[in-house]
């Protein structure tokens, strides 16, 4: 499939992810997104009365987000562009993309702005009234740390999900390591020649804004919080949960930090373009639900059914990134797929930079479209996991507009 809707080269960004209570721990997600990208915006020559529409995607709360996409747009200067705001945890990047694109398919928009943001620093403690509860009383929910210990369909921890696919595929913490090791490997290549593949789509030096947004507190030379491993130091590391395989060396960390891009119709594209000879086209998208507390199982028939949409092989994508909280991801997905795993993931993944959530899944889309044009061209393929063993995929072809 061809879709009408497309990303104009160049018409996209992100922040530095920063670990989580670092550098951006004080700062509003949705208004951080919003100081963002009117900032990116601008310096794309975008102007934003020109949206028609909108999404935001977060999956933690903050202060007054029931607002969500129309207070974002307002902030951003687009004070007439209204659209919903989506949460599908990790996969939340995915989904936006899918709801910007459709909405151009079918002819009710003309140009989007899709934007991602999470904060996972300081989440929200929700008391929720129960009138039947003793003497009235209520429960109270950790909106991060509950949910990261707790799928409430089955009682367990995303941890147990990675587990439970090494278990059952043979997956051991020895590989898990090398992919690791491997994935650092990778990112150190957009760090080099002062970080130029990352200045391809982030500010650098980062200037991070006080909470007020009229001064500024720091500055962020790229990610912050990235492990530099190694291979004595991950191999004395025990496993998380006793008798299981995934050590903390091997899987992500939360994160914060936020996203954006924009999708507009394919005249419009070569408008906003930083190079109108190249195009970004959307060609397929996929869902898909594994078994009950099997979460990294899901990424695979979600790129299968994202691949039949656009009429692709597997073997014909140039590039594929993954989410990968779990080093097991990517070991399962290449020998589901019989994809070498050492291809994937070139230049950075969610391993490395961090678990932010909803702008993860914005910012390796983008890693996929700069990737692709290093390399002239060619499909690629996204596909990750989300919360409730779910995973969304997207193929798309950067070439010739």
């Amino acid at each position: 499939m061809n879709y009408k809707a497309e990303i104009p080269y160049g018409a996209y960004w992100s922040t530095p992810f920063a670990r989580w209570q670092g550098s951006l721990a004080h700062l509003h997600s949705v208004e951080f997104a919003a100081h963002v990208a009117k900032a990116e915006l601008a310096r794309r020559a975008i102007e934003p009365s020109g949206f028609d529409y909108g999404v935001l995607g977060f999956s933690v709360p903050q202060k007054q987000s029931f607002y969500g996409l129309p207070w974002l747009a307002g902030l951003v200067g687009a004070a007439r562009t209204g659209g919903p705001t989506l949460m599908q945890a990790c996969a939340t990047g995915v989904r936006t993309l899918l709801a910007a694109a459709q909405e151009i398919e079918c002819g009710l928009a003309e140009q989007a702005l899709v934007v991602n943001c999470d904060r996972t620093s300081n989440g929200p403690h929700l008391y929720y009234p129960n009138p039947r509860g003793p003497g009235g009383t209520g429960s109270a929910e950790d909106w991060v740390m509950d949910n990261f210990g707790c799928d409430p369909l089955g009682g367990h921890a995303m941890l147990a999900t990675a587990e439970n696919v090494a278990r059952k595929h043979g997956i051991s913490t020895a590989e898990q390591h090398e992919v690791v090791l491997a994935r650092e490997a990778q990112y150190a290549q957009a760090l080099g020649d002062d970080a130029a593949f990352l200045k391809r789509f982030i500010t650098l030096p980062f200037a991070v804004p006080a909470p007020g947004y009229k001064k500024t507190l720091t500055t962020l030379a790229g990610d912050e919080g990235i492990s530099h491993s190694t291979a004595e130091g991950l191999a004395a590391l025990k496993p998380v949960a006793p008798g299981g395989t995934v050590t903390y060396g091997g899987q992500t960390h939360p994160a914060d930090g936020n996203a954006g891009l924009v999708v507009t119709t394919r005249e419009r594209a070569r408008e906003l373009s930083r190079d109108p000879k190249i195009a970004v086209r959307l060609h397929g998208f996929g869902l898909a639900r594994a078994e009950l507390a099997y979460m990294p199982e899901a990424t695979v028939p979600a790129a299968e059914r994202a691949l039949a949409q656009a009429g692709l092989r597997i073997t014909q994508m140039a590039a594929v990134k993954t989410h990968n909280p779990f080093a097991v991801n990517d070991l399962f997905f290449s020998r589901s797929t019989g994809i070498g795993w050492q291809t994937m993931n070139n230049y950075g993944c969610s391993l490395v930079w961090g678990h932010p959530q909803a702008p993860m899944g914005t910012r390796a889309i983008i890693e996929l479209i700069e990737e692709l044009a290093l390399r002239g061209g060619g499909y690629g393929l996204f596909t990750g996991c989300a919360a409730g063993d779910t995973a969304m995929a997207v193929v798309l072809e950067v070439g010739d507009a």
